[in-house]
Order: structure tokens, then sequence, then C-alpha cells
């Protein structure tokens, strides 16, 4: 959910800040007011290609940020790319300086445009004149007709990965021999290195200390003899000067008792002296000096050394990589009984993928009939009487093959009488296609058994720009009806000119643009009750508002809030 839009020095807005909301979010205001140039800035934000243009004029930067409530692939997404998470929010932020160069934070961590576009899908949904971040590409589409159809994946993408794995086993194995052989010596060579070694893990560190001791003998022996002499052995030792304090706090406990605590105090400091005087003794005894022990170390340190350089960060990983070399190698001796093997796995997994991509391929067929009715009927209502089909195609052949199976989908729509169906995201109106995005996403959302959200990966935030272009009355009711049947299961941003659609709104914003100091500037409130009537007044009678408009406005307003 979209949390926050912060827009800074673009175009013709210096600094305006929206706090969205779940629900139904519109935005209105007088044309030219800048209302889709917010929508442009998110577009922007989002990972779309730049323009100093955009910089509004005396400014170094444009800056514009938001704030996301996400959670699930979109974090995942984040660790991916070493980006921190907090929990449950994303803060991306991008700017736009004079010169053309641009910067890109996510949660104030520096990112790129790339990461943006990454994230995107997981985020929003945006159709704006014919531009959208969903791309309606081949997956998108594939995902509103599962959604509908209330198909779970995890079977297909688990036997597909498996189909898959098994084929570039045996396809490693099939190498050309020139290859193979090369591999062969390269392994041979690496097990063998790695086995005469016999590294254990931690034994680095362990020499490490060893070698430390044995580079300082002379001065780890002469700090523990001093320790010794001067903790017990000397004759201002802390044991002797602690033995006289003693005797001296015995002699005083004769007379007063209340030194005997003091007295047990003295005589346990002095244990413990004593103790830690032999200690450092017997261990400064056994210190040796020996070069040749030193050189034996360093020697065996040297040679780990340019094993972890080869094969790994640590011993451990120098290990496995030893034993993953000489798994690779029994495969290739063993070669031709495991590939006979192998081609029956990779048999028994296709013959798996198969069985359950045509359950699916069923379903989705029988899905793409109910969904054309119902599409149909929705595209009526929003005053686009036209034909729908969603076309499902692709054969079962495994170059087709994936983890969604092997079936292809089109949304196709006429939207005059005689005219061919074609695609719909090649409709020539922006504010048709919107239509038909939205008529999409409510029949979806009327499907008998939807995924969840997360899975379906249609709970982003929706934003349908112009959606209201060229209809009016009875059809633009009923967009803002079915905005806000969408917006109880998503939240939905909307920019709209009419108030028969704005009058549906959960949260309604003004976006206004007035002249101060010879420069225009933009700005957008959230309007209350009594703001809403006048602005909902204003949009159906002008910029000269009337009592009659008013009472229009406020029965209008009565019918959204009853919805």
């Amino acid at each position: 959910m979209l949390r926050e839009l912060r827009v800074e020095n673009y175009a013709v807005i210096d600094n305006v800040a929206v706090e969205f909301a779940p629900g139904l979010n519109l935005l209105t205001g007088e044309t030219g007011a800048g209302k889709s140039i917010l929508i442009d800035a998110l577009v922007l934000l989002l990972g779309e290609k730049s323009s100093s243009e955009m910089v509004r004029h005396g400014a170094e930067k444009a800056v514009v940020s938001a704030v996301f409530e996400a959670g699930g692939a979109a974090l995942k997404l984040l660790d991916a790319n070493g980006i921190d998470s907090a929990e449950g929010e994303i803060i991306l932020r991008r700017e736009i300086a004079g010169g053309g160069k641009n910067r890109v934070f996510v949660n104030n961590q520096p990112a790129t445009v790339a990461v943006l576009k990454l994230l995107a899908p997981h985020l929003v949904a945006v159709h704006a004149q014919m531009e959208s971040l969903l791309a309606f590409d081949g997956a998108a589409r594939l995902e509103l007709l599962d959604a509908f159809a209330g198909v779970e994946t995890e079977s297909i993408e688990q036997a597909y990965g498996k189909w898959r794995g098994l084929r570039e086993r045996i396809a490693e194995l099939e190498r050309d021999e020139q290859d193979r052989l090369r591999l062969v010596d390269l392994w041979s060579f690496q097990k063998k290195e790695i086995a005469q070694a016999k590294p254990k893990p931690g034994e680095d560190e362990s020499l490490e200390a060893e070698k430390r001791v044995l580079a300082n003998s002379e001065k780890i022996y002469a700090a523990a003899m001093g320790a010794y002499d001067a903790l017990y052995e000397g004759n201002a030792s802390a044991a002797t000067s602690l033995r006289a304090a003693a005797r001296h706090l015995e002699e005083l406990s004769r007379y007063d008792q209340k030194f005997q605590q003091a007295l047990a105090a003295v005589e346990s400091a002095r244990l413990a002296v004593e103790d830690v005087g032999i200690t450092v003794r017997d261990y400064g005894e056994r210190v040796e000096a020996s070069p040749e022990r030193l050189e034996k170390v360093e020697d065996r340190l040297a040679l780990l050394d340019r094993l972890k350089r080869k094969y790994g960060a640590t011993l451990a990983e120098v290990i496995a990589y030893g034993e993953e070399v000489a798994g690779k190698l029994d495969e290739v001796e063993n070669r031709d009984e495991i590939l006979k093997k192998l081609r029956q796995e990779l048999a028994a997994a296709g013959a798996e993928y198969l069985e359950a991509a045509r359950a699916l391929s069923r379903k989705r067929y029988q899905a793409a009939r109910k969904l054309e009715k119902l599409v149909e009927t929705e595209l009526e209502e929003l005053a686009m009487k036209g034909r729908f089909k969603a076309e499902v195609s692709g054969s079962d052949e495994p170059e087709n093959w994936s983890a969604a199976g092997f079936d292809r989908v089109a949304y196709l729509i006429a939207t005059n009488p005689g005219e061919p169906l074609r695609p719909a995201e090649q409709i020539a109106s922006g504010g048709e296609f919107s239509r038909v995005m939205l008529a999409l996403k409510v029949s979806v959302e009327s499907g008998e058994r939807p995924l969840p959200l997360r899975r379906a990966k249609i709970g982003r935030t929706l934003v349908f720009d112009e959606i209201d272009t060229g209809i009016g009355g009875r059809a633009a009711e009923a967009v803002g009806k079915k905005l806000r049947a969408l917006a109880r299961a998503h939240q939905v941003v909307c920019i709209t000119h009419l108030a028969q659609i704005a009058a549906f709104a959960d949260h309604h914003y003004l976006i206004e643009k007035r002249e101060a100091g010879g420069r225009s500037r933009a700005s957008v409130r959230r309007l209350d009750d009594s703001e809403r009537r006048e602005e909902v007044a204003r949009m159906l009678s002008g910029a000269r508002l009337t009592e009659t408009s008013r009472k229009h406005a406020e029965a209008m307003l009565g019918v959204g809030r009853r919805e």
C-alpha cells in the first residue's frame, strides 16, 4: 500500500506531500492543475526514464519519494540486492539533477534504477494513458486468469524445477568429450591437491594462535615469569603483601569482630593471586623457543591460505569443494550408468509435469470462458459495448514448458461493432484501456475462489489515470461503483474529472494550482465533508456554484456513502 508520496521541484510542483489511505483515493482538480504530474512522478519513482526537463525552473534537482507498506516478495528482493529492509516498509527516493544525473535510494541506501524496476511490479500497477507498470506482459496476463480461476501453481513449479534440474545434469554429463576430459583433469588435480593437504575445519585459526606464541616465545616467557615474581615469588610480591596484611587484620579481629569479614576477603584475594601466579609460571615454563616448529606452522598456514584463495573463503568451504569435485568425478567415471538412470528420472519427471500442466490448462480454458462473459458485462456497464475474448493458447511441447505451465493468454477486444478482435494493450484510447483493466480487475475479484492477494500478485496499489475519458452519466456512476468495489480488497488511487466518480471516494484530494511570486505552484490537500460537497458541486456546474449544484452534489455523495 502507498502510504505517502512526496514530490519536490518537479514540473509545476515545488513541494507537495500526500498521505494516502486504504480504500478508494480520488484526486480531482481543474484541468492543468497538475493531477497527472503526480502520477508521472510516481511512475518515475518506479523506474521509468527520467528527463532533466522536468526539474522545476530555478531548482538544482527534483526529488520524488514514497513510503510503501510491503512484504513477502518485495522484502526478499531487497535482501537479494543487498539492501536492508525495515519490517513491512519500503522507502523509495529518486533525485534528478538539472544536468540529467540520477540518484536512487531504497530505505536510505544507494541503489539503482534497475532495482526500482524490479520492485515496481510488487508495489504498484499504474494504468495511465496506455502506460502500465504492470506491463500487461504474458506473465501478468496469465496471473490475472489464474487469480480468477483460483488455481494454485506450487505443484507445477516444483515439477518443472525437478524436470529442469535433471535435464541440466544430463546436459552437463553429455558435454563434448574434449571439454569433459579437460574438466576431469582439472577436477582430479583439485581433488588431489585438497586431499593431500588434509585440511581440518578451524585448523588455520589454531595454527595462527600457535604461530603468535612461537614467534614471541622469549617475550611471553619474560612476561610470564615477571608476572609470577610480582604476584608470588618476589620479596615485594602481591602475595607477600597480602599475607602481611592478613596477619595485621587477624590481630585486629581479636579485639573487634567486624574485621573478620575483611580478613576473609584478604585471604581470598591472596589465594587468587597465588593461583594466578602459579598458572603464569607453569605457562611460561611450557613455552619453548622452537624455530623448527615455527617454520612448520608457517609453511602449513601458507599451504592452507593457498587452498582458501583457490577454493573457498574458509577451510570448511575448501573441504566442501573437495567433496563436490569428488562427487563430479564419480559421476564422470560412472557416466553411462548415471546417464541411464537420469534419463529414466527425466522421463518420469516430464510425465509428472505434463499431467500437472494439462490439468492446469483445462482449468484455464474453463475459467477463460467464464471470465469473458463477466468482463463483457462489466464493460457494457462502463459504456464500452464490445466483444471480449480471453484466448488461451500454447502447446505441450517441451520447448514451451515453464514454471507456470505451457499456456499463453491474450485478452482480445473489439470496442466497436464490425471491428476485429485486437489485443487489449493495443487499444488506441488510454481511457478505454484503463476501463478494460478495471473490468478485468473487478471480474477477477468476483472469481469463485480467488487466490490470496500475495499469491495472485494483484494486491498492489492500483492507479487509474483518466479512466473517465469519453464517458458520463450512468456509465460514470458505474465506474465509481466498480472502483469502490475494487477498493474493498485493494488500495486504489484514481484521477477523475467526473463528479459521478468522485462521489464514491473514501478519501478525496483536491489538486490546485495558484500563482505566487510570479510562479505557478501546485498543492494537494485532503477534503473534509463540507469541502467535498463544494468540490463535487464545482465539478457539476463549473466555476460558478449554485444552491442547485450543491444540493445535487449532496445527493450524489449520499449515494456514494451508501454503496
